[in-house]
Parts: structure tokens; C-alpha cells; sequence
């Protein structure tokens, strides 16, 4: 029997675990797709070794979005800094015995808190998760410091109902949302979408059942 795909992502961690030292894995896709669901899944799976860092931390301010007149494509490539985000990758690979800090970025608010995951050095696995982690340009020197990269592979279909629910969640309306996902999302994907054949291996969802 085939295992399940989160089965076979369990095996890969337990794999990846087996290696000495500190293990960074890098979860890439469209927005959407479930990098975060995976991410967290996997934490609570692995308590006490893993830690999700998220790459969202690294968002541009809206005050800097809008001085730049970007907050109406927040979310490209260019709106997050992706230098600072390599620099953490680089203390988190390197890390001795001091803590290292690493942003969040809340969605309440839809800006980023600096200081709010202490990455602990007991802390074995560390899950890197983003849109860009396999992008070439200022996103290039990201590759170097993942052990393993995924590449989580959902359907537009349900990609674009998971972004729906979530921007109406957070306060926009069906019609905002769907806008959004038209001129920002969708364009961000296609990007995304291109670096699939760079990931070690894809990580394709079960798909939720349908009523009916």
C-alpha cells in the first residue's frame, strides 16, 4: 500500500533527523497551498526538536509598502526583505548558545512583530516555510542553508477556496478577496509555480472531500 503523503513526509523527517547537527527544511509553494498547515502539523508532531520559522516575518512595513507604492502587490518578491531574512538563516544555521530571534508577522494587524520566535539552540529542526525560498535574485542565497527544500503542490482550485476563506476570515469581503487573489495572488503564484523543479521533492496534499 502507498503511504499517505504526510506518512511519507514523516518518513523524511525521521530521515532527516538522523543527521548530525542542526537540519533546516524549507517548505515552498503558491499562497494558499498549505505550507503553514504542514509546518504546524509537523511542530506538533516533533515538540520537542522543531520550531516553524515563518519567511512572512519578513514583510515590508505598510508605512514602507506605501512609501514605496507597493501595498497593492504586498506579498511580491520585492515587498519583503529578503537580505534580513537570509541573515537570519545565517545566525539560525550557526547559532551557538544564544538565542536567536525571529519575526512573526500577525495577521490581525497584517504587520510584522520583530522578536517574537526565540529559535532555541536545543532546537534540532528547524521548518522554514515561505513563498520564495527557492527564487533566484536577493532569494538566491536562501538554498544555501536548507538541508531539504519541499515543495508543498496544491490544486489552483483549492488553493484559491483555502485563500478565499482566509481573507474573509481576516476581514476583507468575497468580492475584496476575490480581487485580491486576482491581482496579487495569482501573479505571486505563477512566480512560486516556476520553482517547483528546484525543491527535493513535492509534497501534494490529500484532497478534502466534497459534499455531494
Amino acid at each position: 500500500m502507498t503511504p499517505s503523503p504526510y506518512a511519507a513526509a514523516r518518513a523524511r523527517i525521521d530521515s532527516l533527523l538522523q543527521r548530525p547537527g542542526r537540519v533546516i527544511l524549507g517548505l515552498v509553494g503558491a499562497p494558499g497551498g498549505g505550507k503553514s498547515t504542514l509546518a504546524a502539523r509537523l511542530a506538533t508532531d516533533y515538540p520537542e526538536q522543531a520550531l516553524v520559522v515563518p519567511m512572512d516575518g519578513f514583510h515590508l512595513a505598510n508605512c514602507e509598502l506605501k512609501r514605496l507604492d507597493r501595498a497593492g502587490r504586498k506579498g511580491a518578491p520585492d515587498t519583503f526583505d529578503a537580505p534580513g531574512f537570509v541573515s537570519l538563516l545565517q545566525r539560525i544555521r550557526n547559532q551557538a548558545q544564544e538565542i536567536v530571534y525571529a519575526p512573526l508577522f500577525a495577521r490581525e494587524i497584517e504587520e510584522p512583530i520583530a522578536g517574537a520566535i526565540p529559535v532555541l539552540p536545543e532546537r534540532k529542526l528547524i521548518i522554514v516555510e515561505g513563498n520564495y525560498l527557492l527564487c533566484d535574485g536577493p532569494w538566491a542565497p536562501v538554498r544555501h542553508y536548507l538541508d531539504e527544500s519541499w515543495f508543498v503542490a496544491t490544486d489552483e482550485v483549492q488553493r484559491n477556496a483555502w485563500l478565499e476563506a482566509r481573507h474573509v476570515h481576516f476581514g476583507r469581503t468575497i468580492e475584496e478577496a476575490r480581487h485580491w487573489i486576482a491581482v496579487t495572488d495569482a501573479p505571486n503564484a505563477q512566480i512560486i509555480l516556476q520553482t517547483r523543479d528546484k525543491a527535493d521533492w513535492s509534497y501534494i496534499p490529500e484532497p478534502i472531500p466534497t459534499a455531494g
